[in-house]
């Protein structure tokens, strides 16, 4: 089959997206993460608070709840992906499973906040992951079946933008709502109403049951794994991206914590929703324009590297100046940092996909990059705060795996 021949979808995208479908698409984004962060950054905390057995640390608690969500999204993701590719749905191949996704979601919030024990919170936790991690795989496919890509650095950033919107809002309705309870169907009804805009107003790209590969369940499975030495660069981009997130998931993991052990804030929960909305002020304000600025420039490498140097920065100040006004510090550079990188980053993952046919699998085994980290920072945050030097070293580590991240971005070949 040409390239003229083939299907939308399945080839480099042409035509430039506007700016209706690229709000949508990045509201649908953001009410992705409002479901994810109200949880994370404050609603799973105290309720680990809550439910923890006599004899067990609220930290332990939280650690396995959070690890075994992210072990969930690991298979997830790629999983759903790799089902979006084949959807021959004639609401097209990415729309059913955002649908689907959401309002499994919503469901599973619902159930997380009936939760009364640590078991039920955990599968609670563990179908919030599955289910709105098959939404993200298809919004994030839909990027390169539409956007060109002189125009993803701007999208990508727009997305950035809503990620960092959702995280101020989940982590704003699980503080203003009025309870656990009252937190996570909070976030379920916002999760499911903002996403609705996209798959009321825009058609996806249908694929014929004609133009869908022939399944056998060997190239199924064997189609998960992309050898780094066919495909180094997007090795190298993935191990960019998962120590750069790691370094910080690290230094977001046990915020509150820290806030209310180390720094003796009297409002350790208010204290989160500041210094959330701090590095969310500061966030907005590169994440547009970064992206925006990579286009322009046609390179995606230095600021990566410079965004990956200034998150690291700003992390080490949360072991060296442990005060509240270094809390604030830290929290605005990671805004700066995490904003250019959060948009770039994204636009320099779609350079390196292998092929048109099965982007929805490929990012999403890129996008286990963004889940491990969740699953190996409480392996490795828990030892480290108990038992080898507290925070200050966990934010050294943090800095330092960061750093390390962005100075892999130059062994990138393809893209500059």
């Amino acid at each position: 089959m040409t390239a003229a021949a083939r299907p939308a979808g399945l080839t480099e995208p042409v035509e430039p997206v506007g700016r209706g479908w690229t709000a949508s698409l990045s509201l649908a984004n953001g009410a992705i993460w409002v479901g994810w962060y109200g949880p994370i950054q404050l609603l799973l905390a105290l309720q680990a608070a809550e439910l923890a057995p006599a004899g067990t640390s609220k930290e332990s608690v939280l650690a396995w709840v959070t690890g075994l969500g992210a072990a969930v999204s690991l298979v997830a993701n790629p999983l759903f992906g790799a089902l979006s590719d084949r959807t021959t749905s004639r609401f097209g191949r990415r729309t059913p499973w955002i649908l689907a996704g959401v309002l499994g979601g919503a469901a599973a919030l619902a159930l997380l906040a009936g939760a009364r024990t640590v078991p039920v919170m955990a599968l609670g936790w563990c179908l919030v992951q599955l289910t709105l991690n098959a939404a993200f795989a298809a919004v994030t496919a839909a990027v390169p079946d539409r956007v060109p890509r002189d125009q993803r650095g701007a999208v990508g950033g727009r997305l950035g933008a809503a990620q960092i919107l959702g995280v101020v809002v989940g982590t704003g309705l699980a503080t203003l709502a009025g309870g656990v309870t009252a937190g996570y169907l909070a976030c379920a009804a916002f999760t499911v109403l903002a996403t609705a805009p996209y798959l009321l107003l825009h058609k996806d790209p249908v694929l014929a049951a004609a133009d869908r590969p022939a399944f056998t369940w060997r190239s199924f499975l064997a189609g998960f794994w992309i050898g780094p030495r066919r495909h180094p660069d997007l090795a190298w981009a993935w191990l960019t991206r998962f120590l750069i997130n790691l370094g910080n998931a690290l230094a977001l993991l046990y915020l509150l914590y820290y806030l209310r052990d180390v720094l003796h804030r009297s409002d350790p929960d208010g204290g989160v929703l500041i210094l959330t909305a701090v590095n969310g002020v500061t966030l907005l304000g590169t994440v547009v324009v970064g992206g925006i600025w990579s286009d322009r420039a046609g390179r995606r490498q230095p600021f990566v590297l410079w965004s990956g140097v200034i998150m690291a920065v700003a992390t080490a100040l949360l072991a060296g100046w442990q005060t509240w006004t270094g809390a604030l510090c830290a929290a605005a550079l990671l805004g700066v940092g995490f904003g250019v990188f959060t948009a770039v980053d994204f636009a320099l993952m779609t350079q390196v996909l292998p092929a048109a046919a099965h982007r929805g699998k490929d990012l999403g085994v890129i996008n286990i990059a963004n889940s491990l980290p969740q699953v190996a920072a409480p392996a490795l945050a828990a030892p480290i705060v108990s038992h080898l030097g507290g925070y200050r070293v966990l934010y050294l580590a943090a800095a330092g795996i960061g750093l390390l991240g962005a100075l892999l971005v130059r062994r990138i070949r393809s893209v500059p």
